[in-house]
C-alpha cells in the first residue's frame, strides 16, 4: 500500500508533490467500487443472523457490539455483522432497511473515503451505518450537514436507530447555548453544519489561550482546578465526520474562512468608506481603472491614481497615506463593478445580506473582509458598520483537515477527485444507482444574446407545460430568476419561485416540484436536502423535466441541477439554454466570447453546433482550475498563519 501523508500537515512541494499525486492516481484506478460491492454483499448475507431475533435479543447484540468497538477488537467479520445488525434495526424503526448499494456508501465512508452517490439515493440513511460504528468507539461522531434544519431533522429522525443501538444523538442549532452545545458534543453521534462545528472549535482555541494539545490542557486542568480555560469548552476532540454535500463543504466553501470578531467601533472608517463611494463615482473604467472579470480586481491606471491623490487632497485622516486611500477606492469600485444586488447580496431590513452563489441561501451571520462588505454598505446607501476585530480564523479547507479520520458524501465528486486527494488524501468512490438511471440528458442550447435565450427558455416551459410534465428551472441567481418569474408572470403562467428572497418555505417547495404540470423556477439547487417525488401520472408523461439557464463555473453544480430529475430509476430529462452573454465565457474566455459575439451579432436565433459547446466546455475547465489554485493559495496561507494564530494546531 502507497503510504500517504497525514491530513493536517502542509502541502507537498517539488518531488513530494508529484509523488502524491501519482498515489492518488493509483488509488484512483484502484476497483474500490468492486471492492466494496463486493464487501457490502457479505453484510447482506448476514441478514437471516438478526431478522429473527426479538427485539429485547437484538438489543443484547447491539451492546455486545459497542463493547467489542470501545475496546478496539473489532475485525472485518465484526464489522460486517455489525452492518447487518443496524441495518436490521433500521428496518424496524423505520420500516427502511439499506440496499446493497446503501451498504456499500457506507462501507466507503466508514473506510475513509468520499461516496458519490446520486441524488435521491438515501445518503441520510447510509450515513447512519458507519456513525453508529464510530459512536460505539466512543469519542464522538460528527454528522456535518449543511443547514441547521437538516442537522436538527436528521438527529430527530435517525434517533431512532441510535437509541436502540444504546447510543445518544443530538444536534447542534445557531443560537444554542454554551451548557447545550457541551451536552451535544458529548452525544456519542452529533449532526451539526461545518459553520457551527468550526466556531466552536475557534471559539475553544480562544477559551485554552496559548495551551495547546489536549495533554497540555489537562495537566493544567489538574494544577489550576477551575478557571483554567478549560472549564469553558464545549468540544471534546475533532475524532471523526461524516461530511455530508462534501463537494459543497470541502470545496466550494473552503476557501471561506471562519472568523471570530469583536467589535471595533470606528467612525473615522465609517466616513472613509462613504467617501470613497462617493468619490469611486467620478471614476471611468479604461481610463481610470481597469477591471479584470476572470480575478474579479480592479487596478487603478496612472491617470486614475492621479486623480486620487487630488481628489484626495485636504481630506486628511485616512485619506492622507497614498496606499491606504489606494486601498479605500479599490474596494469602492470592487462594489461597484464587481458585486451586484440580488446575485451576490440582498439588501433584508436596511442590511447588506450575501447570499451563498452555491445553493442560493442567504447568509445573515457573513460579512466579507477587508473592507468589501462596508464598501458595499456605502454603495448602496445604508447603515456603514464598523469592520471588526479579528480575534481568530481558518478557512474550512483547514479545519476539515484537522479531523483524525474524515469522510464525505455528495452526488457530484467524480469530477474533483484529485481535489479531494490533493488537499484531503481522500479517494472518491463512485457508488452505483440501486435501479439504473434512465435520465436523458439533451445537448446544451446555445444562443447568442441573453434576451433570445430567456425567450427560448420560456418557449421550452410552455411546450413541456403543456404536456403536464413538471419543470424544473436552474439559475445562477436571485436576478435571473426574478426575470424569469417575471417573463413567466406576463405568459400567466402559474409557477414558484425559490431563492435567497423566497426561501420561507422551501422544503415545501422542492418537495412539491414532482407534481404534475408544476413550473419551479430555483436558484443554485446544491444541497437543499429535499427529494423531488414525482405526483401521480408524471411518470407516464415522461417525468421531471431540468432545464438550466446558464452554466456554472464548475461543471459540478451543473450536474447537481440535472440530478434532480430521474431519480431512483424514474424517466426525466435534463438539458441547458446558454447564451454567449453569459458570464462564463466572457470572464473566463473572453477572446473566444468576441470572437462568437463577432460572428453572430446579436441575432436572437439559435446558434447551437459542437464547436459551440466546446467553447463552454473550455470556459469551464478554465474556471475549475483557477478555482484550485486559489483554494490551494489559501491552504498555503492558512499554514503561514498557524505559525502566528496558533488556532489550528493539532488535535492530537
Amino acid at each position: 500500500m502507497l503510504a500517504s501523508r497525514p491530513r493536517g500537515t502542509e502541502l507537498p512541494k517539488g518531488l513530494d508533490a508529484v509523488w502524491d499525486a501519482a498515489s492518488g492516481i493509483v488509488r484512483k484506478l484502484a476497483p474500490r467500487r468492486r471492492r466494496f460491492m463486493a464487501m457490502a454483499a457479505k453484510v447482506l448475507a448476514h441478514e437471516k443472523d438478526y431478522s429473527d431475533l426479538t427485539d429485547a435479543r437484538l438489543r443484547e447484540e447491539a451492546q455486545r457490539f459497542r463493547e467489542v468497538f470501545l475496546r478496539g477488537r473489532d475485525t472485518r467479520d465484526v464489522l460486517y455483522r455489525a452492518f447487518a445488525m443496524v441495518r436490521e434495526v433500521a428496518w424496524r424503526k423505520l420500516g427502511e432497511k439499506h440496499y446493497l448499494v446503501q451498504v456499500a456508501g457506507a462501507l466507503a465512508l466508514d473506510a475513509g473515503c468520499v461516496a458519490e452517490m446520486a441524488t435521491g439515493e438515501g445518503k441520510t440513511l447510509t450515513a447512519t451505518l458507519p456513525a453508529t460504528i464510530n459512536g460505539w468507539r466512543g469519542r464522538g461522531c460528527h454528522v456535518i450537514t449543511v443547514n441547521d434544519y437538516l442537522a436538527k431533522r436528521d438527529a430527530e429522525w435517525m434517533s431512532q436507530i441510535y437509541g436502540f443501538c444504546g447510543l445518544r444523538a443530538a444536534h447542534i442549532e445557531g443560537k444554542m447555548p454554551p451548557p447545550d452545545r457541551r451536552s451535544a458534543y458529548q452525544a456519542d453521534i452529533t449532526y451539526c453544519t461545518n459553520k457551527e462545528v468550526c466556531a466552536d472549535f475557534l471559539r475553544d482555541r480562544l477559551s485554552l489561550g496559548s495551551l495547546r494539545g489536549l495533554p497540555m490542557a489537562l495537566l493544567t486542568k489538574i494544577a489550576q482546578g477551575a478557571g483554567a480555560g478549560t472549564d469553558r469548552l464545549v468540544m471534546r476532540g475533532l475524532q471523526y465526520a461524516i461530511i455530508d454535500e462534501a463537494d459543497s463543504v470541502l470545496i466550494d466553501e473552503a476557501v471561506t474562512p471562519l472568523i471570530i470578531s469583536g467589535e471595533a467601533p470606528n467612525e473615522e472608517q465609517v466616513e472613509a468608506f462613504t467617501q470613497a463611494a462617493d468619490i469611486a463615482e467620478q471614476f471611468a473604467p479604461e481610463s481610470d481603472y481597469r477591471i479584470n472579470q476572470r480575478y474579479r480586481e480592479v487596478d487603478l491606471t496612472t491617470a486614475g491614481v492621479r486623480k486620487l491623490d487630488q481628489l484626495a487632497e485636504g481630506l486628511g485622516g485616512l485619506w492622507a497615506g497614498r496606499r491606504r486611500r489606494e486601498e479605500l477606492l479599490v474596494q469602492a469600485l470592487t462594489a461597484r463593478e464587481l458585486f451586484v444586488l440580488d446575485k451576490q447580496y440582498i439588501i433584508d431590513d436596511g442590511k447588506v445580506v450575501i447570499g451563498d452563489e452555491f445553493t442560493g441561501r442567504l447568509m445573515p451571520d457573513r460579512t466579507w473582509r477587508d473592507g468589501l462588505h462596508q464598501a458595499i454598505e456605502a454603495k448602496e446607501g445604508v447603515e456603514v458598520n464598523p469592520p471588526k476585530d479579528t480575534y481568530a480564523r481558518i478557512s474550512f479547507q483547514r479545519f476539515f483537515r484537522l479531523y483524525k479520520k474524515l469522510s464525505g458524501m455528495t452526488g457530484t465528486g467524480a469530477e474533483a477527485w484529485r481535489e479531494f486527494w490533493q488537499i484531503y488524501h481522500l479517494p472518491v468512490v463512485l457508488i452505483p444507482t440501486n435501479r439504473p438511471c434512465i435520465r436523458k440528458h439533451l445537448a446544451d442550447r446555445v444562443f447568442a444574446t441573453r434576451q433570445g435565450k430567456w425567450a427560448a427558455v420560456v418557449e421550452e416551459i410552455k411546450r413541456l407545460h403543456k404536456t403536464g410534465r413538471p419543470v424544473l428551472v436552474g439559475t445562477r441567481s436571485v436576478q435571473a430568476s426574478e426575470h424569469l418569474s417575471q417573463l413567466l408572470e406576463a405568459q400567466e403562467f402559474d409557477h414558484q419561485v425559490l431563492n435567497a428572497v423566497r426561501h420561507a418555505e422551501e422544503a415545501q417547495i422542492v418537495a412539491g416540484a414532482g407534481q404534475p404540470g408544476r413550473i419551479t423556477v430555483a436558484t443554485n439547487m446544491a444541497g437543499r436536502g429535499t427529494d423531488i417525488k414525482l405526483g401521480r401520472g408524471v411518470v407516464d408523461l415522461g417525468g421531471l423535466a431540468v432545464i438550466g439557464t446558464e452554466r456554472h463555473d464548475s461543471g459540478r453544480i451543473d450536474r447537481q441541477l440535472y440530478g434532480r430529475a430521474a431519480r431512483q430509476g424514474d424517466p426525466g430529462t435534463a438539458q441547458a439554454l446558454v447564451s454567449v452573454e453569459d458570464e462564463l465565457l466572457p470572464r473566463y474566455s473572453p477572446h473566444a466570447a468576441r470572437t462568437l459575439a463577432k460572428r453572430y451579432g446579436k441575432t436572437e436565433r439559435e446558434v447551437s453546433s459542437h464547436l459551440v459547446r466546446r467553447v463552454f466546455t473550455s470556459a469551464q475547465i478554465k474556471a475549475e482550475k483557477l478555482a484550485l489554485r486559489q483554494r490551494k493559495g489559501v491552504l498555503r496561507t492558512d499554514d503561514w498563519l498557524d505559525e502566528y494564530l496558533g488556532f489550528a494546531g493539532s488535535e492530537s
